[in-house]
Formats: C-alpha cells, structure tokens, sequence
C-alpha cells in the first residue's frame, strides 16, 4: 500500500506543479496580448501618418490622354 500512496503523492505534487506553470503562461500570454494591442495601436497610428504625408507631397494629376493621342 506503502507503493500506492507514493504513487499517488508524486501525480498530486505533478498535478499541482503543472496546475501552477499553466497560471504562469497564462499571465505571460495575457501580458503579450497587451503588448500586441499596444503596438497595433502604434502601427495604427504610424500607418495613417504615413499616408496623409504621402496624399500631401503627392501632387495630383489630371488622368488625360499623351498630348501624342
């Protein structure tokens, strides 16, 4: 019986440890999603300032035909 109870306190201690490092990767992943959304944010942002630049400094032209049409 002595066999049957270590054996059930090592799947217990197993149990808890990996009980407790998926709470950690939990939290890793929730802090990444953070991270993730903020520099979405960020590439939002830079990618609506690089197109207003871009409208700025490009001058507009008249879709017409070659002067040789």
């Amino acid at each position: 019986m002595s066999s049957s109870a270590d054996r059930l306190t090592t799947l217990e201690i197993r149990t808890a440890e990996q009980e407790r490092i998926i709470e950690e990767l939990s939290g890793e992943i929730a802090e990444q999603w953070k991270v993730i959304e903020r520099l979405q944010k960020k590439l939002d942002a830079l990618t609506d300032r690089f197109l207003a630049l871009e409208e700025q400094s490009a001058p507009a032209h008249e879709v017409t035909k070659p002067p040789h049409w």
